[in-house]
């Protein structure tokens, strides 16, 4: 990225949970950066790490080892005060907007509560504020004397963007924010985001299952598979030049309104193997196509395929 600041580096950063006598391996090396002005697309299937990813970055659980380093600060040294300082530099994003907002509390006391909190200023300023907010993500003023019932579920995750940049974060992490909501909103949120992150020039990282979407509001994707990321690449050429061949299982599960309905499904076969064991291999062997001998010996290193394109595969299509 020499054209611009790089905002977020995650460095080989890991997480084990203890299990009984074992370990559960959820992230494991994982590294990338994120520029000011960029947002960054994680995808993979459920239960691949990226939630638990999301979770160390935003300071919520701690990380068992690695660094993460924010506007040059690495934030997992802090001590506990420190932290919640600089916490107000990453803001997070959820599926399910309704769950974190109280059923008795009006929209526009949940947007006052950031800078209140943080900024210590008045009640009535902070009100003039949100109403501000409200309009950045076009939405009438007098929701703010609403209650959360009242707003439907794509009303309510702009609420929840508008919370989020109150007190104006360095970082965005969107975890599965359209997730829980039909298709037409969907773009709709992805294309608010799209503009704050611009606006604002802030970072975002932007976690997902439709790789479709991830990479219509995204400059580059991560691919992540058992904990690890398998591929990273920019997302315009992800369809021509992906490598990896669990991101060609990924794009083969897309499907298209104009597509052929006699063409044959091809679907991924197995499961990704446990957690709970340190395997020799390449983890995605198992389910390979290309697999050889030396996958199952070893483990593939994430290693630069072309500019700005890195691939862990012995194998690469």
């Amino acid at each position: 990225m020499p054209d611009k600041e790089v905002l977020l580096t995650v460095k080989n950063v890991s997480k084990e949970f203890p299990v009984k006598k074992n370990k559960l391996y959820a992230v494991s090396d994982v590294s990338f950066s994120v520029a000011r002005g960029e947002t960054l697309g994680l995808v993979g299937e459920s239960g691949c790490g990226k939630s638990t990813l999301a979770k160390m970055i935003a300071g919520s659980l701690p990380v068992s080892s690695g660094s993460i380093i924010l506007d040059g600060r690495d934030y997992t040294k802090l001590k506990a005060r420190e932290f919640r300082q600089f916490r107000r530099n990453i803001q997070m994003v959820f599926q399910d907007p309704l769950s974190s907002f109280s059923p008795r509390m009006r929209i526009g006391t949940y947007l006052c509560e950031p800078r209140i909190n943080y900024d210590h200023i008045s009640r009535q300023q902070a009100m003039e504020e949100a109403a501000r907010l409200l309009e950045q993500v076009d939405l009438p003023v007098e929701f703010l004397q609403r209650y959360p019932h009242e707003l439907s579920g794509g009303q309510l995750q702009r609420v929840a963007i508008a919370r989020a940049i109150a007190i104006d974060p360095k970082l965005l992490i969107c975890d599965e924010a359209t997730g829980a909501l039909d298709v037409s909103i969907q773009n709709i949120i992805a294309k608010l985001l799209v503009n704050l992150v611009e606006e604002k020039n802030i970072g975002c990282l932007f976690i997902g299952h439709d790789l479709a979407l991830v990479r219509s509001v995204t400059q580059h994707i991560a691919i992540m598979y058992l904990g690890r990321i398998v591929e990273y690449l920019d997302s315009e050429t992800l369809e021509e030049e992906c490598l990896h061949p669990y991101t060609k299982a990924l794009l083969e599960a897309i499907f298209d309104v104009y597509c052929d309905q006699n063409e044959e499904i091809k679907l991924l076969t197995g499961e990704p193997p446990s957690p709970l064991v340190v395997h020799k291999g390449c983890p995605f062997a198992q389910r390979c196509e290309r697999c050889t001998g030396a996958c199952s010996e070893s483990l593939p290193l994430l290693e630069e395929a072309g500019p700005g394109h890195l691939v862990a595969c012995f194998n690469p299509l």
